[in-house]
């Protein structure tokens, strides 16, 4: 019996991810699937983060498996890959290489976002624990520090069934909710895309973007940035919040307004920021966000680092497995999604 041709695949993206998104496990086992064209000219480059993306050096090539660093699907490069089927894009947002020429031709796009989703809800649930017991403003240095945090002991909000508010109701704050079960919060959200019916399935609470502030000390970000968000949170949203609460961003830096909430900050020194994403990026010398005590900003970890990458290339492997046998896939993005997604 003649065994089925496999589809030709290659692998597009900074080649200094492809290891790390692509360990050997999974290249051979996406390579039992498909007949890699490209793998070891891709992996005989140097391995620098500012080298270019690669584009398939086979106009044939059928499957692309990417990370970072993907190429546009622009009308050129597609006439020029007249036989290309699905993208497996082994990270985040498709926004940056997804537009309406792939729609129109009917290429699959797979995206690793849920998997991405992981870590950033892990951050956050971390960053909500440690919030709510103080640990931003509670660290001691000395002995005259470790008395006077008595009074601030005394009265912490903490965990025991605290109200915790999530703005937007996408696959990392459903993620957030969950884990957050194994706790006692009462978790209140923002999305005007769930419906009651929905709210009352996942034991929440809907409520207005203004409310959510007013009424939890502890409010986590994970709107996508569309127009319609851009600066969604404001200076008035942030000193609302209760006494001592705190605000975590790990979705995009755009969506609060910057300049403002660094007002709310120096007017409310009881209120932590913990900012994982900035409006700019790097951001540049002399941003007044650095000096403020009650800011923590991090480099944009939230999200898949290091080791956590491979978990996005076996989601891939995942994806190509339903693709080959004609399943749905929860990894799937189409065009109707595009209006809401990160």
């Amino acid at each position: 019996m003649t065994e089925p041709v496999k589809p030709r695949a290659t692998l597009v993206g900074l080649r200094s991810m492809m290891p790390i998104v692509y360990p050997e496990p999974v290249l051979k086992a996406i390579g039992e699937r498909v007949e890699w064209v490209n793998l070891p000219a891709l992996f005989a480059e140097p391995d620098t983060v500012e080298a270019p993306p690669r584009p398939p050096v086979d106009p044939e090539a059928e499957f692309i498996f990417s990370t970072w660093g993907m190429v546009k699907l622009d009308e050129a490069f597609l006439d020029h890959h007249p036989n290309l089927r699905a993208v497996f894009y082994g990270a985040g947002t498709v926004r940056g290489f997804v537009g309406e020429a792939s729609w129109r031709r009917g290429i699959r796009i797979f995206s690793a976002a849920l998997a991405n989703a992981v870590p950033v809800a892990e951050f956050t649930v971390a960053q909500i624990l440690l919030g709510l017991k103080q640990t931003t403003q509670l660290r001691i240095r000395d002995t005259a520090q470790w008395k006077a945090a008595h009074p601030v002991k005394m009265n912490m909000r903490g965990n025991y069934r605290t109200r915790v508010g999530l703005i937007s109701y996408g696959a990392i704050a459903r993620l957030v909710r969950r884990n957050l079960r194994l706790f006692d919060h009462e978790v209140w959200v923002h999305d005007p895309f769930l419906t009651p019916e929905e709210a009352d399935e996942e034991n929440i609470r809907l409520v207005s973007l203004e409310e959510l502030f007013r009424e939890c000390m502890a409010v986590s970000l994970h709107a996508p940035l569309l127009e319609a968000t851009r600066h969604l949170v404001r200076r008035h949203h942030l000193e609302s919040m209760p006494a001592n609460a705190c605000f975590i961003n790990t979705s995009r830096g755009a969506i609060v307004h910057e300049g403002e909430m660094v007002e709310a900050l120096r007017e409310r020194p009881d209120l932590t920021a913990i900012i994982d994403v900035l409006e700019e990026e790097p951001p540049v010398a002399g941003n007044p966000l650095f000096p403020l005590p009650n800011a923590w900003i991090y480099p944009h970890i939230a999200g898949s680092m290091g080791h956590e990458c491979g978990r996005m290339g076996e989601y891939m492997l995942t994806a190509c497995d339903d693709y080959l046998a004609g399943r749905a896939s929860a990894l799937e993005v189409t065009e109707a999604d595009m209006g809401r997604i990160a």
